[in-house]
């Protein structure tokens, strides 16, 4: 194989309000405001060659190298810029989030402070916020320490201690001392600035590291797991508990392919698969305000359809369309505003509500407990598991043209009746428990009959499950068969079909999620979430050695800031798809717990 560094070495940097993204050169390529999905201001990443609209850079007069690192267990970022003269900057990068007069203060706002650190660096600013999606230069106005921008029908204010006039012209000027630069609300700076905002970082840093104390990592690969699990968090819009798929739009699952999607929405199968993996860490603030925002979700459907994703805000129509300004990632279009699988039938997503939403019966250290009425809304989404669980849908796949009754969809109409009978038994409903059960084990002798694909059915010769009913085809979900309880490990039918997915889907190191054309002919990349499932159920089949193996080398290809986007090219290395994707985070947290040392051996 021959390495190639990909172009996706970005550096997350977040409040759970906003976020944004820092390139290596300790530039602001991608920010949206007011949330994670709105008008991205800070473009650049999906600008092609227009390199200087949409972004915020400091760029040093000489600047010979560059590094980066996070403040430990933070998401703020320190980005140091070195020039030929030997003189240095540093960047210090952050969105202020900390408890302030009893609530969360996670302003719309991101905050930059350089710093000298050796000779006389010169530096230009290069502030170049844009709007509606690339289309227009806002209108600006500035004072004597504050420049202002119309950025659609909001307005954001940059305060500084710099030099205005010099920012406005984008000429170079000498650093003597740390600069601050904070761009929010357009509200009056009223502190001193310098105080303020350094007082705002240490606060932030302050509260991330209480979180990250939190945590109940696993012994070994500590630091994946941290970065990983306070990404997640970054994930979540706060004020609804929404959790987004990824902080981007429109990075193309391959190049040149244009599998662009926009996926700064919440999907509910992606959110189940990341509050599981916090929970296993024990950061239930993220499962607290997720439920918040299913039941709401819940309430919307009123016992009828539920959508696979909503808006942050839990809006249902998520219209797509196409941004025609901005010429893409690296050029390759087109960048999509919407997605249409808002309109898809997903039958998975039944089970995906009633799975986190069952924890709510069981744990006492939440802060609302769910409850009989909650059982009640929740027997509605148990309905729709029960009516839906033999009917044709799109997939997790989400095919835009084919309809099956897919063995994952199936899966999870099982693991809903099977919990909600499990949350019954816990109300002391026995009438209630007992019929879940019966309607889970109608739909497991089901799934058992159409899914199972004999050998004389098999164009193989040899018997597996198939991703559909009465279909002979294969998909990487089917490994997901043992993480729902509905096989163990070493079930023969279980381990029949993981060796049939192995010799179809298995491309060395890396797994594709499907190897059958789609609507977009067939797949050019590795799924990284599925190749987290291989390593997951090679260690459940007793091949841990070969497990560690493969995830080292998945851990080899996640970026400098230690994550990853969503696929990832088998034959050079390189990353692809929105980033940072929080699917592939889930399984690094996943398999780290799975296949790390425990305590007690250093105890």
């Amino acid at each position: 194989m021959t390495e190639v560094r990909s172009s996706l070495e970005l550096w997350p940097i977040g409040n759970c309000q906003v976020s944004g993204l820092i390139d290596e050169r300790g530039g602001l390529v991608w920010g949206c405001v007011p949330r994670v999905d709105g008008d991205p201001v800070f473009c650049a990443l999906l600008n092609g060659e227009k390199q200087d609209q949409g972004v915020w850079r400091f760029e040093l007069e000489g600047q010979v190298s560059a590094t980066q690192e996070y403040i430990r267990n933070t998401p703020n970022l320190v980005t140091r810029l070195e020039a030929k003269d030997g003189s240095a900057v540093e960047i210090l990068d952050f969105c202020p989030r900390y408890e302030r007069s009893g609530r969360m203060y996670r302003p719309v706002a991101f905050v930059r402070i350089v710093r000298r650190i050796a000779g006389h660096p010169r530096i230009c600013v290069r502030l170049s916020p844009m709007r509606d999606y690339g289309s227009e230069v806002p209108m600006r106005t500035n004072g004597t320490n504050h420049i202002r921008y119309l950025v659609g029908s909001q307005a954001i204010r940059l305060s500084t201690d710099a030099p205005v006039g010099y920012i406005l012209e984008e000429r170079s000027f000498r650093i003597e001392d740390d600069t601050h630069f904070f761009l929010g609300p357009d509200e009056p700076f009223t502190g001193n600035l310098r105080e303020e905002v350094r007082a705002m970082e240490q606060a932030t840093r302050k509260y991330w590291k209480n979180w990250v104390r939190g945590l109940a990592t696993p012994l070994d690969w500590q630091d994946e797991v941290i970065r990983c699990a306070i990404t997640l968090k970054l994930c979540q819009h706060e004020e609804t508990g929404a959790i987004v798929a990824a902080m981007t739009t429109s990075v193309p699952e391959a190049p040149g392919s244009e599998r662009n999607w926009d996926y700064r929405f919440c999907w509910i199968r992606d959110s189940y698969y990341t509050v599981q993996a916090l929970n296993r860490l024990g950061a239930l603030d993220v499962l607290e305000k997720y439920l918040a925002y299913l039941r709401n979700i819940i309430d919307q459907a009123r016992g009828g359809q539920i959508q696979p994703l909503y808006s942050v805000m839990g809006v249902a129509e998520l219209e797509e369309n196409i941004a025609p300004e901005l010429e893409g990632y690296r050029g390759m279009g087109p960048v999509r505003v919407g997605n249409e699988a808002y309109l898809q039938i997903q039958h998975d997503c039944y089970g995906q509500i009633v799975l986190p939403t069952v924890h709510g019966f069981f744990d006492r250290r939440l802060l609302r407990m769910a409850d009989e009425e909650d059982f009640a809304s929740l027997e509605e989404v148990g309905e729709m598991a029960w009516r839906m669980h033999d009917q044709p849908d799109a997939g997790l796949w989400e095919f835009r043209t084919r309809q099956e009754v897919h063995t994952y969809s199936a899966i999870m109409s099982w693991a809903a009746c099977d919990r909600l009978a499990n949350a019954a038994r816990k109300l002391g409903k026995e009438d209630r428990c007992a019929m879940w059960n019966e309607r889970a084990e109608v739909i497991r002798k089901r799934i058992e009959e159409k899914a199972w694909v004999s050998e004389e059915e098999s164009e193989s010769g040899k018997a597996h499950y198939g991703a559909s009913f009465e279909s002979d085809y294969l998909d990487a979900s089917l490994l997901q068969m043992v993480e729902l309880r509905f096989l163990s490990p070493d079930n023969p039918r279980f381990q029949a079909t993981f060796d049939a997915i192995e010799k179809e889907l298995r491309r060395g190191d890396y797994m594709l999620r499907y190897a059958k054309e789609d609507d977009f002919g067939a797949p050019e990349t590795a799924f990284n979430v599925c190749t987290f499932w291989l390593i997951e159920a090679l260690h459940l089949s007793g091949r841990s050695d070969e497990a560690r193996v493969l995830f080292d080398a998945m851990l080899s290809h996640t970026t400098r800031s230690g994550l990853l986007s969503e696929d990832l090219d088998h034959e050079t290395g390189e990353l692809w798809g929105n980033f940072p994707q929080t699917y592939s985070l889930v399984g690094v947290i996943n398999c780290a717990g799975l296949l790390s040392k425990p305590w007690s051996e250093v105890r």
